[in-house]
């Protein structure tokens, strides 16, 4: 499945899978190929489970687009209506499917974590949304060295456990463009965590106001902010299925 070009193999629970073998299967040129691999369990009536690897093999608190893709795949089995909960490594998640297909779903409670501090040459501002992140806000995102500065802001020894790095530029009120150095994957083309870390961020400085749109390298994603949570507004889409042999 893909959310805004952000790829997952989804398996259905119960699944046990090593680190070693995630890697393998989200390897693009010796396995299936993936950002990462969600498991699907169904709940209830009104309740998935939902579950998230890293395509290194790393298991992460949440996925903003993993988590519109499995609420899509949920109602096209059938096993709930357009409105649900997903459970998640932090929390309940309420997901409703729009009649044109897209999601709106609870993405987090962002909150700051520390004051802004300079790392790398770069002021980076440390967010929350139940995973963490890093903003750092630039004049532009097409010079960015986000493979270079991304790695190095991940690995940083001030991020324990290592975060996700946004590089966000104001384009209009209610519009910003990002791209996004995701943990234990690289540059990815969206992530819903990582967006809306990136508006929270901008909004809390006075760049910009909620609803936001959030375009990036996959599409564009809308966030809004309802006191403290946050909620996106976006698609996720099956692109095929199969059986993984060996």
């Amino acid at each position: 499945m893909e959310g805004l070009g952000n790829d997952f193999i989804v398996v259905d629970a119960p699944f046990a899978p090593d680190p070693a073998q995630i890697q393998r299967w989200c390897d693009r040129r010796l396995g299936v190929g993936a950002d990462g691999l969600l498991e699907i369990g169904a709940v209830a009536d009104d309740r998935i489970r939902m579950r998230y690897w890293n395509a290194d093999g790393g298991p992460a608190e949440m996925c903003g687009n993993g988590l519109r893709c499995l609420a899509t795949l949920a109602l096209r089995r059938g096993w709930v209506g357009p409105e649900m909960i997903v459970e998640t490594a932090m929390g309940d998640m309420p997901a409703q499917v729009l009649p044109d297909g897209r999601v709106r779903a609870l993405v987090g409670r962002p909150q700051r974590t520390s004051d802004p501090f300079e790392l790398h040459g770069v002021v980076v501002h440390p967010v929350s949304v139940g995973n963490p992140h890093a903003v750092v806000f630039v004049e532009d995102t097409v010079d960015v060295d986000v493979a270079g500065l991304g790695a190095a802001i991940e690995n940083a020894p001030e991020f324990t456990e290592r975060t996700n790095v946004e590089f966000v530029a104001p384009t209009g009120l209610t519009s910003i463009r990002a791209r996004i150095w995701e943990r234990g994957v690289g540059e990815t083309l969206a992530s819903g965590t990582g967006a809306t870390a990136s508006v929270y961020a901008a909004v809390s400085n006075g760049l910009v106001a909620a609803p936001t749109l959030v375009a990036l390298p996959g599409g564009t994603l809308q966030i809004e902010l309802d006191g403290n949570e946050a909620w996106m507004v976006g698609p996720g889409n099956v692109v095929y299925e199969g059986v993984i042999a060996g």
